[in-house]
C-alpha cells in the first residue's frame, strides 16, 4: 500500500498542476503568519472557528510544508491529503454562508480559487507528482508495470 502512494504517472504536464497548487498554498501559508489579522487567526476568528490562533498556525504550517513538497514533487500524494482537507474546510466554513446570503453566482465567484485548489490537490492525490518530480526520480523503482501511463 505504501509503495502505491509513492508511485506517480509520467505526465510532464503534471508539473503545471504541481506549480499551480504548490505556489498558491506556499504563498497562502506564509501570509497566514505575515498578516495574521486578515489572513490568519483574525480571519479564522471572524468566520467563527474555535481556537483561531492554533488553527491558523496549523493550517499555515501545513500549507507551507505541503506547498513545498508539492512544488518539489516529493511525497506528493501524502502532501495532497491535508490540502484537500484544508480546502474542504475552507469551502464549508466560508462559501456556504455566501451561498445562503448572496446566492449561487456570488458563491461560485468567491469559491473559484478554492475550487481550483481542491481539484488540483485531488488530481495530485490521484496521479502523483508526474515526470521530473522527486517522487519519480527517487521512487521510480517502485513503479509497477500496470500503473497507468499516458504519453
Amino acid at each position: 500500500m505504501f509503495t502505491r502512494f509513492l508511485q506517480t504517472d509520467r505526465q510532464k504536464a503534471t508539473l503545471l498542476i504541481r506549480l499551480m497548487v504548490g505556489v498558491v498554498f506556499l504563498s497562502e501559508g506564509i501570509q497566514k503568519f505575515l498578516f495574521p489579522a486578515v489572513r490568519g487567526a483574525g480571519r479564522f476568528e471572524s468566520i467563527g472557528l474555535p481556537a483561531p490562533e492554533l488553527l491558523a498556525g496549523v493550517a499555515g504550517g501545513f500549507e507551507i510544508i505541503c506547498g513545498v513538497l508539492i512544488i518539489l514533487g516529493f511525497l506528493t500524494r501524502f502532501a495532497g491529503i491535508p490540502l484537500v482537507i484544508i480546502m474542504l474546510v475552507a469551502l464549508f466554513t466560508t462559501k456556504l454562508e455566501i451561498l445562503h446570503t448572496e446566492g449561487f453566482w456570488s458563491m461560485m465567484h468567491a469559491a473559484r480559487t478554492d475550487w481550483a485548489m481542491l481539484l488540483g490537490s485531488l488530481y495530485l492525490l490521484i496521479r502523483g507528482g508526474g515526470y521530473g518530480s522527486l517522487d519519480y526520480l527517487v521512487f521510480g523503482k517502485y513503479m509497477k508495470k500496470d500503473f497507468p501511463v499516458h504519453p
